[in-house]
C-alpha cells in the first residue's frame, strides 16, 4: 500500500464569529412532527440559524403529562449548542404553557441561557394578538375540554372577550399533527365569531401555519396560531422587520416592545 503524505497547513483559516448571524434555539416534544418545519420555512435563513432540541414527552395530553415536561427544560436548553449564546430560546408547546405558565418556563430556560429572550406560544399568542388590534377573539384548540380549560382562564385572565371557543377533543398530538390542512381551513371558519376581531388556533402540532392565508381569506379577519406567533417573534427578536403578508396579517406587524 502506498503511503499517502499528510501535510499540516501552514496557517490557521481565519474565523467567523458566528457560523450564521444569529442563532434561534428550539425546544421541542419528542412526539412534534410540526413546529421544526414551520421553522425551517418561515424563519430559517442564510442570516438565521435554528437549533432544535427535543424533549421526553408521551401522551395522551392531559394537564398532568403536560407537568411532567417542567423538569427537564433545563437540560432541552442546555444541549442547544452548549455554552454558546442564542438570540431567542422557544418552548414549543401551548397547553404546556399554560399549565406550566411563561415565567416558570422563561425561569427553568434562563438556568441554562442566561440572558436569552424566551418564547413560548402563549405569550407570543397574546402579543401577536395585541399587534393585530384584536381583544375579542374565538379561539379553536385541538384538545379535550379537560385540557382547553386552562387555556381559556389564561386568555380570559390577560383581559381578552372570548366570543366562542371550539375543541376537537383529540388526546393524541400525532393525530393533531395529522389533522388535513383543508380541514383546518373549515375547522377555523366554523370556530370563528362574527363578532370576533381574530382567531387563534393553539397547539403546536396543528398546520394551521401552512393555511393562513387561506383561513383569513375565509374569515376576513387576523389569524393567529401557536407557530405563527412564535415564528414571528422569533424573526422579530432577531431583528427581521420584514414584512410578509404571504405568511398572513401578523408577518406585517411589528413586534411590541415590553
Amino acid at each position: 500500500m502506498n503511503s499517502v503524505d499528510i501535510r499540516l497547513a501552514g496557517r490557521k483559516p481565519r474565523l467567523d464569529d458566528r457560523p450564521l448571524q444569529k442563532r434561534i434555539g428550539l425546544i421541542i416534544l419528542a412526539t412534534d412532527h410540526t413546529t421544526e418545519v414551520d421553522f425551517q420555512r418561515m424563519v430559517a435563513s442564510e442570516r438565521i440559524g435554528v437549533y432544535v432540541s427535543r424533549i421526553p414527552y408521551a401522551n395522551p395530553v392531559t394537564p398532568e403529562n403536560l407537568l411532567k415536561m417542567q423538569p427537564v427544560l433545563v437540560e432541552g436548553a442546555a444541549l442547544i449548542l452548549p455554552d454558546e449564546a442564542l438570540d431567542a430560546v422557544m418552548y414549543s408547546c401551548t397547553s404546556a404553557s399554560v399549565v406550566i405558565g411563561d415565567a416558570r418556563i422563561e425561569e427553568a430556560i434562563r438556568v441554562a441561557k442566561p440572558g436569552a429572550p424566551v418564547v413560548t406560544p402563549t405569550a407570543a399568542a397574546v402579543k401577536g394578538l395585541k399587534a393585530v388590534g384584536a381583544n375579542r377573539i374565538s379561539i379553536l384548540t385541538p384538545y379535550t375540554v379537560e385540557t382547553s380549560r386552562p387555556m381559556a382562564d389564561y386568555f380570559t385572565g390577560l383581559g381578552f372577550t372570548i366570543d366562542r371557543f371550539t375543541c376537537l377533543g383529540f388526546e393524541d398530538d400525532r393525530e393533531m399533527a395529522r389533522i388535513a390542512p383543508d380541514e383546518i381551513v373549515s375547522l377555523a371558519r366554523e370556530a370563528m365569531a362574527p363578532e370576533s376581531e381574530a382567531l387563534f388556533i393553539s397547539c403546536t402540532a396543528v398546520r394551521a401555519a401552512q393555511v393562513v392565508a387561506r383561513v383569513e381569506a375565509e374569515i376576513g379577519k387576523p389569524m393567529v396560531s401557536s407557530n405563527l406567533a412564535t415564528a414571528w417573534a422569533c424573526l422579530r427578536l432577531c431583528g427581521e422587520i420584514a414584512s410578509r403578508p404571504d405568511l398572513g396579517m401578523l408577518m406585517t406587524k411589528p413586534y411590541p416592545e415590553g
